[in-house]
């Protein structure tokens, strides 16, 4: 009896706590933090929204790189219901980020990533909250989207997109709640204090069970890119050149790749190459390679490199039509089999002179040959010579 008692006087003393309550009161906190970008995209596949967080009082913004990014009019909106256009700073295609910068803003609320990132690194089985603008739930001034769930595990990142590997293959944080949603990349996963922890990644699937990955970069990965980059003094990762060779023979000759991400518009098609025969044209945009977007003229080499003749691979490309009365903007796909590079020139001629050099060789050996064996007829004939006058003589 006095153990229920003491038992019942103990419960009693605890004071309730309203989870509900304090994750309100967290995402309301941190919401102001975190902007709504909307850009490139509205493609099958390509959606034209995403997230970001804001990292400085004047307006940088942390997200994800991709093709929403790829245009002139990137806008954002804050909590407030505020509208800014933003211009890309930088990107590390390596750690799959960027910084974006909204002019005439100040006094923003913002996470300090270089305070955050002296924290230690959150451990599997720590609650989280996730808030992002997945679906496009969200506009001007409405609140972000709210998940709530726990650090699965820490690992590295082993996934994939259509057959393509993930541009970043570092150490994540594996969650058990499904963040990585359209629209989802670049938005935060945060502890019960509103501490940052790390940054949503975008969709992918599990290279080793090809199920889709829930998964954030620590911010710790992220602080230097961030830092480096307001700074304007970041200097990307040098990636190892691959190895094998040229590849598939696909005829396009694609636009000069100028600036960092030069999108991978087509200005010349071989006449009588593959390409051609596939039907692309002159200004032309690849867009999905075999369902996997491309969103830089280097991606697209990198891909056709691990590629081999004969191998068919499906392009799908926007087409611009101006004759077109329906607008004249449209998605095409068209299968593309690569052929055997042609011979250059200079490769030929090289062929030709060693195929020359060959013949000249043999029609010495036949000379040589012709050389002996004259030699050897005329020794014939003057051993005849000597004998005969040698009778004579007897």
């Amino acid at each position: 009896m006095k153990f229920c008692v003491g038992f019942l006087a103990l419960m009693l003393a605890v004071p309730a706590v309203r989870a509900d309550d304090s994750l309100a009161a967290v995402a309301e906190k941190v919401n102001p933090k975190v902007v709504k970008l909307f850009g490139s995209g509205g493609f099958s596949g390509l959606v034209s929204y995403g997230t970001g967080v804001l990292v400085s009082p004047d307006g940088y913004i942390l997200t994800v790189a991709g093709h929403m990014l790829d245009t002139q009019d990137l806008r954002v909106h804050l909590s407030d219901g505020r509208r800014f256009h933003a211009k890309v700073a930088v990107i590390e295609p390596e750690l799959d980020a960027a910084l974006v910068k909204i002019e005439k803003a100040e006094g923003l609320p913002f996470f300090d990533v270089a305070e955050a990132a002296k924290a230690p690194l959150a451990r599997a089985g720590d609650w989280i909250l996730a808030l992002s603008n997945e679906f496009n739930v969200a506009t001007r001034d409405e609140p972000m989207s709210v998940q709530h769930g726990v650090i699965a595990a820490y690992s590295k990142l082993q996934g994939h997109k259509g057959v393509f590997d993930a541009p970043y293959s570092g150490d994540v944080y594996v969650i058990d709640a499904i963040t990585n949603n359209p629209g989802a990349g670049g938005g935060v996963i945060i502890n019960r204090k509103g501490d940052l922890i790390g940054i949503i990644g975008k969709e992918l699937r599990n290279n080793l069970t090809n199920t889709w990955i829930n998964y954030a970069v620590p911010i710790q990965v992220l602080a230097k890119f961030v830092t480096e980059g307001k700074a304007g003094k970041y200097k990307p990762i040098v990636k190892a050149k691959p190895s094998g060779g040229p590849g598939g023979y696909h005829g396009l000759l694609l636009v000069p790749n100028v600036v960092e991400r030069t999108p991978p518009y087509i200005e010349e098609v071989t006449p009588g190459s593959p390409g051609a025969k596939a039907g692309l044209r002159p200004d032309d945009l690849i867009v999905y390679v075999d369902g996997e977007q491309v969103l830089t003229v280097t991606a697209f080499k990198e891909i056709l490199a691990k590629t081999r003749t004969g191998t068919v691979i499906k392009l799908e490309i926007r087409r611009v039509d101006k004759n077109d009365a329906g607008g004249g903007d449209r998605l095409i796909t068209v299968d593309l089999k690569l052929g055997d590079p042609p011979q250059t020139p200079a490769k030929k001629k090289a062929e030709e002179k060693k195929d020359g050099e060959k013949g000249r060789g043999g029609d010495k050996d036949k000379d040589a040959e012709k050389g002996r064996r004259g030699d050897a007829e005329k020794k014939e004939d003057a051993e005849k010579v000597r004998r005969g006058g040698a009778e004579i003589k007897k």
